[in-house]
């Protein structure tokens, strides 16, 4: 292990650090839509299942890969077998996809936080109030509108100035924030349901959150969303938990740790479905709770909010708290995501890794004004599309082989109890989860999903073909393809001098 690499300071740090990282914004808008669009608790059974049959086993084998090498993503993989590195690559390419745009989502939520006021003179005016994020930030669902308003502007650069300075200096300094940022969206949670479960009609839906419909259970769409939410949820296959896991030190527990911090964020999710199906219950809106989180948040709660008592002022309380409590998660998870590729670069051409996360999120930065545009919301839905629905899925069956097949996965699983004292994770298990429940889990998904795009859809997502072509297929073949450049750029600097890493899984003493 490298002398310099930066490790967490605690066991605590790391838990909170990786729960800080999954528990995102997924959680509190997206969850609950699922839950309601498939039958409550019948989606809610069928999410833990998922849980723990692929989740937990999936978390466990890449903090387990990680921790063993020290390295990120693409030389963790690199030392399960050469042949495999461009997976690791893939997902770090596909995680800085994915910054570009949510880092603009946590601006936009600042903006919120920051415009709650306006909630004082919307007592009772539910147009209006779905209207606000519309009116300042100035986005439409068109391809075509490039302006960037000035607010939209300031907001994402106080996003990416934030997103830095919590990273600045690796797990340290990551371990100094989430102490705070981790705790603080849960007590605000409370504080929500708390007042949620006091309105008359909450206990409506409370129940429309709890008591399954049995008739779900029948919809293969339910078995696929409870899927990619655990799969989306954890941070697994983004190259985060390669980066985290490399700071563990070699007497951590990774069985009990990884447990927990999926434990934690299931328990996040339903605290804040508890959130959104009781307020909304108390507000006669249940029927309006929807699938898509960028909808729920910024059209519908306001909806909601202004809705809450016949008090402008204390609406407007209630709806910075639900703000500030997204400004929260989105911060932990956006910088958690650019720590994945900063600790996959920096790992590889033995950067510095100040610096290295400098330049990603300046390019970063850069790239991710297209989102800032009028059209900037249509341009993250596409983008959106292929990064989670489809490149997600295809890096996770992709990185399942590379571990359970081409190697041997009971050197892994060697490595996930060397530490476990009183139950060890058993191979039948941990082997049936990697090896082939994972892997077909997600194949099926990878299918549904195509099957969505090409043959309900027709083939596109209701935008401009040019615009799809470049957002969505474009953009997943390069990612696909980030190995070849990674490749490139290290004969070039081989001709330098350059010496690669010696990334050998060597047994341990």
């Amino acid at each position: 292990m490298e002398k310099s690499r930066s490790m967490w300071a605690s066991r605590a740090t790391f838990i909170l650090a990786a729960v800080g990282s999954a528990v995102g914004l997924g959680n509190a808008w997206r969850f609950p839509g699922l839950v309601a669009k498939h039958g409550g608790g019948a989606f809610l059974l069928v999410y833990l299942v998922a849980m723990f049959a692929i989740g937990i086993p999936l978390l466990m084998m890449e903090l387990s890969v990680a921790r063993k090498f020290h390295k990120g993503a693409g030389e963790s993989l690199r030392g399960i077998n050469k042949k495999c590195e461009f997976v690791g690559w893939a997902a770090t390419a596909n995680a800085f996809v994915i910054v570009t745009y949510y880092a603009i989502v946590f601006a936009w939520v600042l903006m919120m936080f920051f415009f709650s006021y306006k909630f004082i003179n919307m007592t009772g005016d539910s147009l209006a109030a779905s209207n606000l994020f519309a009116n300042i930030t100035q986005t439409t669902w068109d391809v075509t509108g490039y302006t960037i308003p000035i607010p939209v502007l300031v907001s994402a650069a106080l996003a990416w100035i934030l997103i830095y300075y919590c990273i600045r200096n690796g797990a340290s300094s990551v371990g100094k924030v989430v102490k705070y940022t981790v705790m603080m969206p849960v007590i605000l949670l409370l504080i929500m349901a708390i007042k949620g479960c006091m309105m008359p009609g909450a206990i409506e839906g409370i129940q429309k959150l709890f008591i399954p419909d049995m008739s779900a259970f029948q919809d293969p769409s339910l078995w696929v969303d409870a899927i990619g939410q655990v799969f989306y949820s954890l941070s697994i296959m983004m190259s985060i938990m390669f980066a985290y896991g490399s700071y563990l030190s070699e007497d951590s527990n990774i069985a009990t740790d990884a447990t927990l911090i999926a434990l934690c964020d299931a328990a996040v999710s339903l605290l804040s479905g508890i959130v959104m199906f009781s307020t909304m219950g108390g507000v006669g809106m249940l029927d309006s709770i929807s699938a898509s989180g960028v909808a729920t948040a910024f059209i519908i709660y306001p909806q909601a909010i202004v809705n809450l008592t016949n008090s402008g002022i204390f609406n407007a309380i209630f709806g910075a708290i639900f703000y500030l409590m997204l400004v929260t998660l989105a911060i932990d998870s956006a910088f958690s995501i650019v720590e994945g590729v900063s600790a996959s670069i920096s790992d590889k051409f033995k950067l510095n890794p100040k610096k290295t996360t400098q330049r990603i999120c300046m390019i970063a930065a850069v790239i991710s004004l297209l989102y800032t545009t009028r059209a900037g919301l249509a341009w993250l839905d596409i983008v959106d599309a292929w990064t989670n629905q489809i490149n997600l899925i295809v890096i996770g069956v992709m990185e399942c082989i590379a571990i359970g097949w081409c190697f041997d996965l009971k050197k892994v699983l060697k490595q996930l109890n060397r530490n476990t004292k009183n139950y060890k994770v058993p191979y039948w298990w941990f082997g049936l989860a990697v090896k082939f429940i994972a892997p077909v889990s997600l194949t099926l998904l990878f299918i549904w999903n195509m099957y969505d795009l090409f043959f309900v859809k027709g083939g596109h997502y209701g935008y401009a073909l040019w615009a799809e072509i470049a957002a969505g297929w474009i953009v997943s073949a390069l990612v696909f393809i980030s190995g070849i450049f990674i490749k490139i750029a290290v004969n070039i600097r081989k001709k330098k001098g350059f010496v690669e890493n010696e990334i050998v899984w060597k047994e341990d003493e």
